[in-house]
């Protein structure tokens, strides 16, 4: 790609395949990408797509737009994808035959070492995946409260030792604050635990991107949502990486809701808007996983709209 970042250098796209054929694409129909990337899929899409198909394209984090497709049935929006119904609505897009969305950060977003989402890299504590955001992971770290970190750090981490990982923040930053990855690693090394020190960083970033970019309130919009923008027999198409989100989009093409059960109409019909096309999800072959790491965590849940 001329003046931009070579897709195939951005992301390599998780179960390419399985991503397409589970989409069901029609030459003519309109599919929404909502996590554009470095656009594999998307790309992938508009091959299969005829001269009456559209395509529209959702990221938030700008240096997506390097990749934008020069081409008249591809439509690129600069936005969360937790605003798909308003913007969907604005392209005169609904109803939509397919959605597609493959969570998570970037490989390309991890390598930047200046975004500060990579244990690997000392940098400032950023995490955003809008740059133009106001609330960094540096500013989780020195200003919330000792509660509020324990509890991002159990639910969005699943660490089991949030309650003192949350006091040894608080004590630390009275000394100065903690504005880098190296000065955050440090804080904490006391905690932890010895052989397992990639893991347990990791899940501490994960728990802090996930408040900075506030990302399971909006996939719970965006799921809501995509029940009321797909036509009837339109395809959702999810691929997740941990497990929180895997749950809530388990949850919510099982019962139409996040949390307890389905409820039903007054006849006695489940109300859910959603049928599961797959039993369970679909993982990425042994082959794939040995060619793109990324693969192994993924999970692929499809489902049709009622």
């Amino acid at each position: 790609m001329e003046g931009g970042v070579m897709s195939s250098n951005y992301h390599t796209p998780v179960m390419l395949q399985e991503c397409i054929e589970a989409l069901n694409i029609r030459p003519d129909g309109t599919y929404v990408d909502v996590t554009f990337g470095g656009g594999g899929h998307s790309r992938e899409i508009m091959n299969h797509l005829g001269k009456g198909g559209r395509l529209l394209a959702f990221d938030q984090d700008a240096d997506a737009q390097q990749n934008i497709i020069a081409d008249d049935r591809f439509e690129f929006i600069d936005q969360n994808f937790r605003y798909l119904k308003n913007f969907t609505r604005l392209h005169n897009a609904i109803p939509v035959d397919g959605i597609l969305a493959d969570l998570g950060v970037s490989s390309y977003q991890f390598d930047q070492a200046e975004r500060g989402f990579s244990i690997r890299f000392d940098a400032e504590l950023d995490m955003r995946m809008n740059q133009s955001s106001t609330l960094t992971a540096k500013e989780v770290v020195n200003t919330y409260s000792e509660a509020d970190l324990h509890r991002i750090f159990g639910i969005y981490g699943e660490i089991k030792n949030a309650k003192s990982l949350a006091k040894t923040i608080v004590t630390a930053r009275l000394n100065g604050p903690l504005n880098t990855v190296a000065d955050l690693k440090n804080a904490i090394s006391s905690l932890i635990p010895k052989g397992k020190e990639n893991k347990y960083l990791a899940q501490v970033f994960q728990a802090l991107r996930i408040e900075v970019n506030q990302e399971l309130e909006a996939l719970k919009d965006f799921l809501i949502q995509s029940a009321e923008v797909l036509v009837s027999g339109g395809r959702l198409v999810v691929m997740s990486y941990h497990s929180l989100e895997d749950r809530l989009v388990k949850n919510f093409i099982a019962k139409g809701k996040f949390s307890g059960e389905v409820e039903k109409d007054f006849y006695g019909n489940d109300q859910k808007p959603f049928d599961a096309v797959s039993r369970g999800a679909i993982t990425a072959s042994e082959e794939e996983i040995k060619n793109n790491n990324r693969a192994r965590s993924a999970k692929l849940r499809i489902a049709v709209k009622k």
